[in-house]
Order: C-alpha cells, then sequence, then structure tokens
C-alpha cells in the first residue's frame, strides 16, 4: 500500500510514487540498468481538492498511469516521488 506523507498538494496536483522499473522481460530475460526506460505507472499518494469547479477524481492509493516527462520529480523524508496536475493522468 501507498506510504503516507504529510505534505498535501494544492489544487489540482496530484503526488504520485512511480512503479519500479521492470528487471525482466516476460520471456524471462533480465534488462540491464542502461536500458531500463522510466515507468510511466505509479500509485497516488496524496491529491488536493481540485479547482474551485472541478475537484479531483483520483484518490489516494489509486493506481496511474502518466505521461513519460509528466511532472516534476521531488523529494520528501528521503523518497522519490513526482508531483504533477491530474490532467496528466491517463
Amino acid at each position: 500500500m501507498a506510504k503516507k506523507v504529510n505534505v498535501t498538494p494544492l489544487h489540482d496536483r496530484v503526488i504520485v510514487k512511480a512503479a519500479a522499473a521492470e528487471e525482466k522481460t516476460a520471456g524471462g530475460i533480465i534488462i540491464p540498468d542502461t536500458a531500463k526506460e522510466k515507468p510511466q505507472r505509479g500509485v497516488v499518494i496524496a491529491a488536493g481538492p481540485g479547482k474551485k469547479d472541478e475537484p479531483v477524481t483520483v484518490k489516494t492509493g489509486d493506481t496511474v498511469l502518466y505521461g513519460k516527462y509528466a511532472g516534476t520529480e521531488i523529494q520528501i523524508d528521503g523518497d522519490d516521488y513526482l508531483i504533477m496536475r491530474e490532467r496528466y493522468l491517463v
């Protein structure tokens, strides 16, 4: 389950913990570190209240997909997270 953080994003922002990069392919081939791609899937750790007339539709614990270069990388209590607007979630 998602780790609880003491940070609440503003407006339509969400904090996402990225999933771990794949270590093996479906066929069992081990992927070296240099060939691993940035994950595009993660778990929502915290979500803001939304905009004035548009509440946020995701909640803590939801698994989401996002664009490859979406969000800004941040560190909270030594852990890496992404913070992004909800509209960048797929």
